[in-house]
C-alpha cells in the first residue's frame, strides 16, 4: 500500500517538475518574460518569478530524490530460495542413487593379480 502510495507521489512530483522545467527559458524568455515590462521590472517582477521557478525546480528534484530514495525501503520483498543448497541437495542425490544402481564388482581373485 505505501509502495504504492510511494508511486503515486513519484509520478506527480515528476510531472510537476516537468512542467516548471518546461516553463523555463535559459536565454531569459518563458514565463518569467511574459511578466516582465517596463513598470514591472523595476519593481523585481521578472526577478521574482525567475527565483520562484530556480526554488521550485530546487524543491521539486531534491522531493523526487528524497521519494525514491524512500520508495526502496517500502518496496515488498520478493522470498529468496536458497537455490545454492537445492543444488547441492539434487547432486548428493544423485550420487547416493548412482552408487545403488552401480553393479557390484566382483573382488579380484588372488590369480587374476599374477
Amino acid at each position: 500500500m505505501t509502495y504504492t502510495l510511494f508511486l503515486v507521489l513519484i509520478m506527480i512530483v515528476a510531472f510537476l517538475l516537468i512542467l516548471i522545467i518546461m516553463v523555463q527559458n535559459p536565454k531569459g524568455g518563458g514565463l518569467s518574460s511574459s511578466f516582465g515590462g517596463g513598470g514591472t521590472q523595476s519593481l523585481g517582477g521578472v526577478q521574482n518569478t525567475t527565483n520562484f521557478l530556480d526554488k521550485s525546480t530546487w524543491t521539486l528534484s531534491i522531493v523526487l530524490l528524497a521519494l525514491i530514495l524512500l520508495s526502496n525501503f517500502a518496496a515488498p520483498k520478493i522470498n529468496v530460495v536458497d537455490t545454492s543448497s537445492e543444488i547441492e541437495n539434487t547432486i548428493e542425490n544423485r550420487e547416493v542413487q548412482d552408487l545403488q544402481t552401480l553393479p557390484a564388482t566382483q573382488p579380484a581373485s588372488q590369480d587374476s593379480v599374477q
